[in-house]
């Protein structure tokens, strides 16, 4: 994510003149056209006329097992999972034989509705939110900062633009000052709010960025209330140095950005981080692990035993280096985003990691502006407005990189792509499950199935995809969010203002038995000595 500054309302929003617009002009699939999301608009209480639903004789995968079973859906809620389930005439029956039924998947980072200096995300939460259904995440936890100091503030700007939303989310919340009012807020987005992470910014120096006390201070607040610490983690000091370096040397085009933030530097901002976490005994999150240099410091503290997160980006796994050293600025700026997209070999060395555990969960920093947008930064690559897409490309991207190609099981991608972000933001198994009482959140599956990426065939707005003509097996065929039926046969039909804002509770399993490291860190310290003032 690039310097950007979030803006969010909670107003309630008035829909006359989108619906007056979409009864004069009705869009059509086959009228999608640039920066235009193509939708079929259902009922007003969702997008499938039965509130039943019976998928048959798939396999159902969850991050711990699979099996060929029936799923029965009633009112939004899982209510069996077994097989031959018999049903009545009034339940939609989903044929789903030799493909896999799975949770819907959870994408723990975007970028919606985000405003970056004069340009705001070419994605709101509606058109973002449909590509996401379309590609099978039927949820997404946004980023919130704060207006002008205020975590109050910025809450309620992007609620209310989240107003507009058409499957359900969640939020996290920056931090980029420190004071006492900072500190009660905190309190507040956890205790009232449902907000359970904080983000802080070691990069995007006189913007975003925090110093070392700054954080220090967050980690032991964020500790305090069982809410899980996130980090950015690059070495802003030392990129600012190195942009005005590039500059100097006459290198003003996007090849810039990658050039002034090596991998190096993001390195040393995750082992500085995890470090300091270690040094609160709190857990800690590292959002979009881009380089080996920072996975390796992950894999270290790990084995050490601390509680230390990574979350690699579909773009980091799949993509590399060379679309930002395109000789087409159009090319060259859509795949500019922050930490870089890395050299050949990064890329798979985050899938190995992905595969072994050493990284945990998959988002897509989904913040996509459109080639417009792009250019604003023609001259001057600090002026780009950083981010690429890949809410909706996400699930499809990491079937066929990793479960294609024989690097992980269905369970395992169940486990990455919506289980452990579950588990992390601490909503399972409401989320993130197949199994009776679960939210009807589900994806169907056919790994026979190809598919095709293209900016003239996805969902989302922007006029370029930094995935265009990936092509792989294992095609999303049906997602149900919230029990309605919301894309099938290629159809989407998604309801602005359908979505739900869901509550993230504190103290999630991170948080087990901290309370132990630290009574038995305390004990061994063998302070206070106690000491006689000599006799004179």
């Amino acid at each position: 994510m690039a310097e950007l500054r979030f803006t969010f309302p909670w107003r309630k929003l008035e829909f006359g003149f989108v619906i007056c617009l979409l009864v004069l002009f009705p869009i059509t699939k086959s009228e999608q056209v640039s920066g235009v999301c193509s939708v079929a608009y259902g009922e007003s209480e969702g997008c499938s006329s039965s509130s039943k639903i019976l998928i048959k004789g798939g396999t159902v995968v969850n991050a711990h097992h699979q099996e060929v079973a029936d799923v029965y859906v009633e009112d939004g809620i899982i209510v069996s999972v077994q097989p031959n389930i018999n049903v009545g005439d009034d339940v939609k029956v989903i044929d789903a034989t030799g493909k896999y039924v799975m949770p819907g998947g959870i994408d723990p980072h975007t970028h919606l509705a985000t405003e970056f200096i004069v340009s705001e995300t070419v994605d709101d939460f509606f058109s973002g939110q449909a590509g996401a259904l379309a590609g099978g995440t039927t949820m997404n936890i946004n980023f919130v900062l704060p207006v002008d100091g205020s975590l109050t503030a910025g809450f309620e700007e992007f609620a209310e633009k989240a107003k507009t939303s058409c499957m359900d989310y969640g939020f996290h919340m920056a931090i980029t000052k420190w004071d006492e009012t900072v500190e009660k807020e905190m309190e507040i987005m956890v205790k009232e709010k449902g907000i359970n992470s904080f983000k802080f910014f070691l990069a995007y120096k006189e913007a975003l960025m925090i110093n070392d006390e700054l954080l220090v201070r967050g980690l032991k607040k964020c500790k305090s209330l069982g809410a899980l610490p996130m980090v950015h983690a690059e070495n802003g000091d030392a990129i600012a140095e190195a942009q005005l370096e590039m500059i100097d040397l006459g290198i003003t085009g996007p090849e810039g950005h990658a050039l002034s933030r090596p991998a190096v530097l993001e390195g040393e901002a995750t082992a500085r981080a995890i470090r300091l976490a270690a040094f609160v005994n709190t857990p800690i999150y590292v959002v979009h692990v881009m380089s080996i240099d920072a996975m390796e410091e992950i894999a270290k503290a790990r084995k050490a035993g601390q509680r230390v997160i990574g979350e690699p980006i579909a773009a980091g796994l799949v993509l590399n280096e060379s679309g930002i050293f395109d000789p087409s600025f159009t090319v060259a700026a859509m795949n500019l985003m922050s930490p870089p997209i890395r050299k050949a070999g990064h890329d798979k060395a985050l899938q190995g990691a992905l595969a072994t555990g050493v990284l945990q969960l998959v988002g897509t920093d989904h913040c996509s502006f459109n080639s417009t947008q792009k250019a604003l930064g023609i001259d001057d690559f600090r002026m780009v407005p950083n981010g690429v897409n890949g809410i909706e490309e996400r699930m499809h991207l990491v079937w066929n990189t990793m479960v294609e190609s024989g690097l992980i099981t269905p369970p395992d991608y169940v486990r990455i792509t919506s289980t452990e972000c579950a588990k992390i933001f601490n909503i399972y198994p409401r989320k993130g499950a197949i199994l009776a009482g679960s939210d009807a959140d589900i994806i169907i599956l056919n790994p026979k199935a190809s598919f095709e990426i293209s900016a003239a065939t996805h969902h989302t707005k922007s006029d370029t995809n930094v995935f265009e003509g990936q092509r792989g097996k294992g095609k999303v065929e049906v997602t149900i969010a919230g029990g309605k039926v919301v894309w099938e046969g290629g159809e989407l039909k998604v309801v602005p203002g359908s979505g739900r804002y869901i509550e993230l509770p504190p103290f999630s399993y991170l948080f087990d038995g901290i309370d132990k490291l630290d009574a038995k860190y305390k004990s061994s310290l063998g302070a206070p000595v106690q000491r006689f003032k000599a006799s004179t």
